[in-house]
């Protein structure tokens, strides 16, 4: 937990350019993340029973235009 309160203090004392562009590239990261995570949930079948559902739902016409 030290590494983390060490990082809060780093990113407090940023400018407001340095932080811009740490903001930038952090959400950068979080996205190739919960990229990568959703690409082996779906590759693991995690989301196969929504998918079914939603087919299901669809097929059925409980579904409407957005």
């Amino acid at each position: 937990m030290a590494n983390v309160k060490e990082l809060q203090r780093a990113i407090t004392n940023l400018s407001p350019e340095e932080y811009k562009e740490f903001r930038d590239w952090f959400d950068k990261y979080e996205t190739q993340r919960w990229d990568k995570q959703f690409e082996k949930d779906v590759k693991a079948g995690k989301l196969d029973a929504f998918a079914r559902e939603a087919i299901q739902e669809y097929e059925e016409g409980k579904c409407s235009e957005l």
